[in-house]
């Protein structure tokens, strides 16, 4: 198989039909076998009746249906786990992500090679002040956070090869940073191409200003996640060592002083350094048990399911 089209959704059916036949007479015309999984993520309108409709009228349409709303990474991550195509493209289900970019997507993954390919919506039809200032600031934060040269890191737009999706773990929101997780994991054949970003036809949007709160946050998480997450002990035992040294060094300076230079003086626990030094000790402690915890954790942890699904068709 070709392609797979992988598309989550919430509350879209407006969309969904002239989607299908937008997608279905690209993929025709360009000859590609195809298959179209919707993952409805808890959607509480007509949605999924819509895709059932689909899928009966046409095999290559395939649905899954969360039990209730689990966000988009866990949508994303069901529809990597299904599918089969030799390229995965993903996509929004509200229209603004236009399906005539597929077939170059496809080739730049296919004949240049690369691992994954992000769209770059140059030209944005959203609110400047509510969307695109933010998008710009977070997209900045991640390029230089994550040593990603991309200028739209949350573009849906996107094409993988298969490898990528099958050996990447997108859980919580990291949806934004799947170029990253994909660096992380080896994959670093990364370009972006631009595409054609197109005004919202039906409904609105789901995300508000929280998800670039939201996203600042996942970026540090995701930072620290790819330094340290399989070697906690490097963070927090260092930060341990640097703080018990600190406390030992005015335990020292305490204990010197009082014996050799200055007998009569004041009591230790008279003195402002006693605090510090007591302090830190207890602080570099610390960090060490939460190092010691952390790869304790990691060793012995187990995957768990991270969303229930409800319906399929045709899986």
């Amino acid at each position: 198989m070709n392609i797979s089209v992988v598309i989550p959704l919430l509350n879209e059916q407006e969309s969904l039909i002239e989607l299908y036949d937008w997608i279905a007479k690209v993929m025709q015309s360009n000859r590609f076998s195809y298959e179209i999984i919707f993952i409805d993520d808890g959607s509480t309108d007509g949605s999924w009746q819509v895709i059932t409709q689909l899928s009966k009228r046409d095999d290559n349409v395939k649905g899954i249906r969360f039990l209730k709303n689990f966000g988009k990474s866990q949508a994303l991550h069901a529809g990597f786990e299904k599918a089969k195509g030799k390229v995965v493209v993903t996509m929004d289900a509200d229209l603004q992500d236009n399906p005539d970019e597929i077939p170059e997507l496809y080739n730049m993954i296919v004949n240049d090679g690369f691992d994954l390919v992000s769209g770059w919506k140059k030209k944005r039809y959203d609110s400047v002040i509510a969307k695109n200032l933010p998008s710009k600031l977070f997209n900045w934060a991640a390029r230089k956070t994550s040593g990603v040269k991309l200028h739209d890191f949350n573009c849906g737009l996107k094409a993988y090869k298969q490898d990528v999706i099958k050996n990447i773990d997108v859980n919580g929101e990291m949806h934004r940073y799947i170029p990253v997780l994909s660096k992380n994991a080896g994959f670093t054949k990364i370009s972006e191409k631009v595409v054609l970003h197109q005004a919202r036809k039906y409904g609105e949007t789901k995300f508000g200003m929280d998800r670039f709160i939201n996203g600042f946050l996942d970026l540090i998480t995701i930072w620290f996640i790819s330094r340290f997450g399989k070697r906690p002990m490097h963070l927090f035992g260092a930060l341990g060592v640097l703080m018990f040294i600190i406390g030992f060094g005015f335990s020292l300076y305490l204990g010197l002083d009082k014996v050799f230079f200055n007998p009569r003086g004041r009591l230790i626990t008279e003195r402002p350094q006693f605090y510090l030094a007591l302090s830190t000790m207890i602080i570099g402690t610390q960090f060490f048990v939460a190092g010691f915890l952390g790869e304790i954790i990691l060793r012995s942890r187990q995957d768990k399911k991270r969303y229930l699904i409800k319906d399929k068709l045709n899986l």
